[in-house]
């Protein structure tokens, strides 16, 4: 019986172990982005002056567990790990204009996340995308480019995630700079065009965008794709 307990009690103080490693994660990302990112452009000439914040925050993803059990903690974790990872790609080539300057940048490079080397596309396309196709995520994930849609100054939390997801969605397709509306026209980011799949599961590209707008755009509008615009989201 007294092992029994034992046994217990170690796999309580280790899940309670793993639990405050998130939420120390969360806490530590929070402050971070808070920090460093204003108006959806990220500070990378302070954070590679003195990058002590980002190397904490990099060390916390190394060994933190996240299960898909817990589907909004695993989701707010890896957009948060994409968007920290993308950043120290950034500053470990810094100075850079542009993160295509890195050959590799999202399919070759790879970081210790939760127990494993990974690339960027494959925390997009594996962990995120794979699991549970949200079209949502496009809007979160952000490349360390203009093109993007912008970065927040927060972290993305289990408690506010689905908020999270749609507000940024909702900003993303009602912006004139990133869907650019000409009477019977329609410009899309190219991110459409790359993921176009995620986008047309339940109808077409402007059905999706009309979900999400408030001035809606006529469904037989010709659509067309814009240039990406790979420059630095510098501050």
């Amino acid at each position: 019986m007294k092992k029994i307990i034992l046994i217990l009690a170690f796999f309580g103080a280790l899940s309670f172990g793993f639990a405050q490693s998130t939420s120390e994660f969360f806490k530590t990302a929070d402050a971070f982005f808070k920090a460093n990112v204003s108006n959806g452009k990220v500070a990378y000439s302070k954070i590679n002056d003195n990058p002590e914040a980002l190397h904490k925050l990099v060390s916390l993803t190394e060994t933190i567990s996240v299960s898909k059990n817990d589907a909004k903690t695993y989701q707010a974790f890896w957009i948060n790990a994409y968007n920290i990872s993308v950043i120290k790609g950034i500053i470990d080539n810094y100075p850079i204009k542009s993160p295509l300057d890195k050959a590799g940048f999202f399919d070759k490079t790879k970081y210790k996340i939760a127990g494993e080397s990974i690339t960027l596309n494959d925390i997009e396309n594996k962990k995120l995308r794979a699991q549970f196709g949200d079209a949502r995520f496009h809007f979160v994930l952000v490349c360390g480019a203009n093109g993007c849609p912008p970065l927040i100054n927060k972290a993305y939390l289990p408690t506010t995630l689905e908020k999270q997801l749609q507000k940024q969605t909702e900003i993303a397709l009602n912006n004139s700079n990133f869907i650019k509306v000409k009477k019977n026209k329609v410009e899309l980011s190219e991110i459409f065009k790359w993921y176009k799949e995620d986008f047309v599961k339940n109808g077409s590209e402007i059905d999706f965008i009309n979900t999400f707008r408030t001035d809606k755009i006529a469904t037989k509008s010709k659509v067309s794709y814009y240039a990406y615009n790979w420059n630095l989201n510098k501050q």
